[in-house]
């Protein structure tokens, strides 16, 4: 392990953990290796993280990093327990000092200095991370806690959204799973992939200290807000992204969703068939999301834009962008997109229309009726 953690090794962790928020690793690898993170963010010998029972009393699941499986066992849980009655950051300079210790049983790995901040989402407690043991110093840093609460912040989030999507599991042993599966491809799975590519771009911010901290505050912002959805289509059996939002709005609200690709996405709209197709918000929205989608994944554009405008008896909703194009024909049956494109315009009472020529971009288009 690296001990001496330099403030840019910190940032580059903190940008590998956002992007496992965007991934599809299962709850107990991500949380492992949060653990691992946090132990090299705080270079402490000894990490661990604890996840609380849903009542938020006991520590439900424990991991570690730094002690062997039998050495888990005996961890006294004074110092632990501490942080689940008052959830605020701890750092001791020697846990044996503070009041809250009840001492380590025999054959326990020596620990000294400590550090344990709470796993928080909106005010709600999951967990906590726990460090021990500082190796190149007597203790913990005030730099260790600030880096610690970050990766903290997006350990809640992992929880929270691994937890609705349980929920979600479970629902869809009695609703119509196929419609579920697709609305998640098309609403949460799309906006996690968008959130992805931005932190991945991020990675050349490193040398930044502001704009790395300001991506990653936006990033957890993206992600807390799709769990936000996720949570109200579970409740509300509908896609919560646009369920109380007006047309316009959620067109560029979706347009916004995709600016940290680094494409510039603009949204042109026509205020009368808005009023007039307001009632297929969702399925105009999702089929723009998945074309716009399709431009951030393959296109290499600079600009895509977004028009829904009217067209003798019909509106004309057209996403087009400037990149390389591609054979439609070829493309026909490979992936979920085209599929995926041709149901929702059938939802719209339309047929897809896609043009695309080489460098000179692709149109994705749809006619509805009004």
């Amino acid at each position: 392990m690296n001990v001496d953690v330099s403030p840019l090794r910190r940032q580059e962790i903190l940008v590998q953990a956002a992007l496992m928020l965007a991934s599809e690793l299962p709850l107990a690898a991500l949380l492992q290796r949060i653990v691992e993170l946090a132990a090299e963010i705080g270079g402490a010998r000894y990490a661990a993280l604890g996840v609380l029972s849903s009542d938020g009393e006991v520590i439900r699941e424990f991991l570690t990093v730094g002690v062997t499986e039998a050495e888990r066992e005996r961890i006294g849980r004074g110092i632990l327990g501490a942080l689940i009655s008052d959830a605020r950051p701890l750092r001791l300079a020697r846990i044996q000092q503070d009041p809250r210790s009840v001492g380590f049983p025999p054959d326990h790995p020596p620990m000294t200095s400590f550090l344990g901040v709470p796993i928080a989402v909106r005010g709600k407690v999951f967990g906590n991370l726990y460090l021990t043991e500082k190796i190149a110093a007597e203790e913990f840093t005030a730099e260790d806690e600030d880096a610690l609460v970050k990766l903290a912040a997006q350990a809640g989030i992992a929880i929270e959204f691994t937890r609705a999507q349980e929920m979600l599991r479970r629902l869809a042993l009695a609703e119509d799973r196929e419609r579920i599966a697709k609305e998640l491809h098309d609403d949460v799975i799309q906006s996690l992939f968008a959130e992805g590519m931005a932190l991945q771009a991020a990675l050349g911010m490193v040398n930044d200290p502001s704009a790395i901290t300001a991506r990653l505050e936006s990033s957890i912002e993206h992600i807390d807000r799709v769990i936000r959805d996720l949570r109200n289509y579970i409740f509300a059996l509908q896609p919560g992204a646009a369920a109380d939002r007006q047309l316009d709005r959620s067109l560029r609200d979706l347009a916004g969703d995709f600016a940290s690709s680094g494409m510039r996405i603009d949204v042109h709209t026509d205020d009368l068939v808005v009023s007039l197709l307001a009632g297929k918000t969702q399925d105009i929205v999702q089929f723009a999301r998945e074309a716009i989608s399709n431009a951030v994944r393959h296109s290499e554009a600079k600009q895509v834009n977004v028009s829904l405008l009217a067209s003798g008896d019909a509106a004309l909703l057209e996403v087009s962008d400037d990149g390389i194009g591609f054979d439609v024909e070829h493309a026909e049956g490979r992936g979920h997109g085209l599929a995926n494109l041709r149901a929702r315009a059938e939802a719209l009472g339309g047929e897809p229309e896609i043009e695309s020529q080489p460098n000179a971009g692709t149109w994705v288009r749809v006619r509805i009726p009004l």
